[in-house]
C-alpha cells in the first residue's frame, strides 16, 4: 500500500506573468550596464553587470520551476519531468558567478598602481537606474515570494543585487567629490567578494541535490527512529531521503509490521509529513518479506 498525493498546482499564471516582466526589466538593464561599463572602462559596473546576469539566471530558474510544477511529467521516459533542469541551471549559475568574480578580482589586481580614470557621473546615473530596476522587480515578486520557493529564490537574488548597485553609486559619488581613482576598483573587489561565498553556497547546494545526498535539514536517523516507534512496526529498512528540486524532498521506506497495514501506513505518512516529506512512498510488509502478504503489502 503506497502513499497517495495530489500533484496539481494552481495559481501559477500570476507568478509567470510577473516573473516574465521582471526578467525583461533585468535583461534590459543588464545590457545598459554592460555597455556603459565597457564604454567608460568601469570594473565596478562590470562586476555589477555580472551579478545582474546571475539575477536573470535565477529568474529563469524560478520561472522554469513554476512552469514545471504546473505541467508535471509529460513523458513515460521522464517520470519526474524536467524538474532537475532547475538544479543543472543552478550549477551553471554558480560557475558563471565564480567566473565573473575571478575575472573582476584579476582585473582589479591588474589596475593596482595604474587605475584608469573612470567618470563618476555615468556611475551615479547607471547605479540609480539599477536601483530603480531592482526596486520594480522586487515589487513585482514580493507577494509571490511569500508563497513560492521558486519565486523566493529569484526575489532574494534581486535583493542581493541591490547591494551592488548601492556600491556603484557610492563609487560614483566618491569619484565625483574626491577624484580618487581607486573608488571604482575598491567597489568592484567588494562586489566580487560579496558574490564568491554565495556562488560556493549555490554550487554546494546544487551538487548535494545531484548526488542525491540526504537534505541537510532532515535527520535521517531520527526519522528512522520515529518510523520504528509507529505502533506495530518491528523494522525499518530501505529508508532513502533525497531532494528532487529545492523545496521538494522525497522519501521511500519499507516497514515490517504484523499490525494492520492501513493503520501503519497512515501513521507513517503522518511521521513523514511532519518533517516536510509529503512526497513519500511507504511499503508495509509482513515479517519475512512481501512474497505472501496479499492486501497488506504495498
Amino acid at each position: 500500500m503506497g502513499a497517495g498525493h495530489d500533484h496539481s498546482h494552481g495559481g501559477g499564471d500570476t507568478r509567470v506573468g510577473r516573473m516574465i516582466i521582471g526578467a525583461a526589466i533585468l535583461g534590459a538593464f543588464f545590457v545598459v550596464e554592460l555597455v556603459t561599463a565597457l564604454m567608460i572602462n568601469s570594473i565596478a559596473l562590470l562586476a555589477d553587470a555580472g551579478h545582474m546576469l546571475t539575477d536573470l539566471v535565477a529568474m529563469f530558474m524560478g520561472l522554469t520551476a513554476v512552469l514545471l510544477a504546473r505541467r508535471g511529467s509529460t513523458s513515460a521516459a521522464r517520470t519526474y519531468g524536467w524538474h532537475r533542469a532547475e538544479v543543472f541551471t543552478a550549477v551553471a549559475n554558480a560557475a558563471l558567478l565564480l567566473g565573473v568574480a575571478g575575472f573582476i578580482l584579476y582585473e582589479a589586481f591588474e589596475r593596482l598602481g595604474d587605475a584608469p580614470e573612470v567618470p563618476g557621473v555615468p556611475l551615479i546615473v547607471v547605479a540609480l537606474a539599477g536601483l530603480i530596476a531592482n526596486a520594480a522587480v522586487m515589487l513585482l515578486l514580493r507577494s509571490d515570494s511569500e508563497h513560492s520557493l521558486a519565486v523566493r529564490g529569484a526575489y532574494m537574488e534581486v535583493v542581493a543585487d541591490t547591494v551592488g548597485s548601492i556600491g556603484v553609486l557610492i563609487a560614483g559619488i566618491v569619484t565625483v567629490t574626491t577624484g580618487w581613482p581607486y573608488a571604482d576598483v575598491v567597489v568592484a573587489v567588494l562586489v566580487a567578494l560579496w558574490v564568491l561565498p554565495r556562488a560556493f553556497a549555490l554550487a554546494r547546494a546544487a551538487l548535494r541535490i545531484l548526488s542525491e545526498s540526504s537534505p541537510a535539514h532532515i535527520d535521517v536517523e531520527e526519522l528512522r527512529s520515529a518510523l520504528r516507534d509507529v505502533p506495530g512496526v518491528t523494522e525499518v529498512h530501505d529508508l532513502h531521503v533525497w531532494t528532487l528540486v529545492p523545496g521538494r524532498d522525497m522519501a521511500t521506506a519499507h516497514l515490517t509490521s504484523t499490525a494492520d497495514a492501513t493503520r501503519v501506513l497512515v501513521a507513517a505518512q503522518a511521521v513523514l509529513a511532519a518533517r516536510g516529506l509529503e512526497h513519500a512512498t511507504v511499503q508495509v510488509e509482513p515479517p519475512g518479506g512481501v512474497g505472501d502478504c496479499g492486501a497488506n503489502a504495498c
